[in-house]
């Protein structure tokens, strides 16, 4: 009776949170007069009287003419999210495994020191990075977009206390057969903390995909726009297109799904291993 009641109450609750999805779905399909019309009934208002698909594709000739539109931006974000994620990944492995596994003077202090960086507000660094990369003129480029997003301390802390969760018993064994540190590291940690690179590499695709300030504030240019500063289109000052809005908004969540399944079984691990040796 217990479990039963618990999924019942799981259920209700997972309705209210799909409840804003289906109303996203549902906008995206109507005409414009009907976002906001009222409804005797609320499942009503779910279902649209006439459906028009057209919606999206008047996205992108809504935009066509802002230096490339819809179709751009969507190609400048799938470029800086896949070139930041594979970038604060690499970085951020290298990192853990010479602070987990290297020894030099200071190491941990370094460590310490890198730590630090994660309290320090990220609106702080805004103008120094935009004074750095306005001297190398690199703004409304790809450079500004991708390289200072690059390099992650929490990446690198996950990274390096899941490889010193590995026994090293396996690295004197490969040492022993006359293994260097760099075949060690591609050979061994690598393949034994796939859990951890795949929870890193879906936590910074989504927050990379998803980043609205740092590309505000590094490009000005339509052309070089990222979706999350795209979708601005349809909002104005008086009025805002909701349901071409909501239409972007669902094509934009479309390579977050896909990233999540593709990465799930991968992800789930590293979640439970992580608990286990917490």
């Amino acid at each position: 009776m217990k479990k039963t009641a618990t999924y019942v109450v799981l259920g209700v609750v997972g309705l209210f949170m799909l409840f804003p999805f289906l109303w996203q779905v549902s906008t995206s399909l109507k005409p414009a007069g009907d976002v906001f019309k009222s409804f005797d009934n609320p499942l009503k208002a779910l279902v649209p009287r006439d459906v028009h698909p057209e919606n999206y594709a008047q996205v992108y000739e809504t935009t066509r003419a802002m230096g490339g539109g819809f179709a751009r931006w969507y190609l400048n974000s799938i470029l800086v999210a896949v070139a930041v994620t594979l970038g604060q990944v690499t970085t951020s492995a290298c990192a853990a495994y010479a602070f987990a596994r290297l020894r030099f003077p200071g190491r941990d202090k370094v460590f310490l020191g890198y730590l630090g960086t994660m309290m320090i507000p990220g609106a702080v660094t805004v103008i120094p990075n935009f004074i750095l990369m306005r001297e190398f003129h690199a703004l409304d480029s790809y450079f500004a977009l991708i390289v200072p997003a690059m390099f992650s301390a929490y990446g690198t802390f996950m990274l390096r206390q899941f490889f010193m969760s590995i026994p090293r018993d396996l690295e004197e064994a490969a040492t022993i057969d006359g293994c260097g540190l760099m075949r060690i590291f591609t050979t061994i940690i690598l393949p034994l903390s796939k859990p951890a690179l795949a929870t890193l590499t879906i936590f910074t695709f989504m927050s990379t995909w998803q980043s609205f300030y740092w590309p505000l504030i590094m490009t000005s240019e339509d052309s070089m726009k990222t979706l999350p500063l795209g979708l601005l289109t349809f909002m104005g000052l008086h009025s805002t297109q909701w349901t071409l809005l909501m239409a972007g908004s669902l094509m934009m969540i479309v390579p977050l799904i896909i990233v999540f399944v593709l990465g799930q079984k991968w992800f789930i691990s590293g979640i439970q291993l992580g608990a286990l040796k917490g």
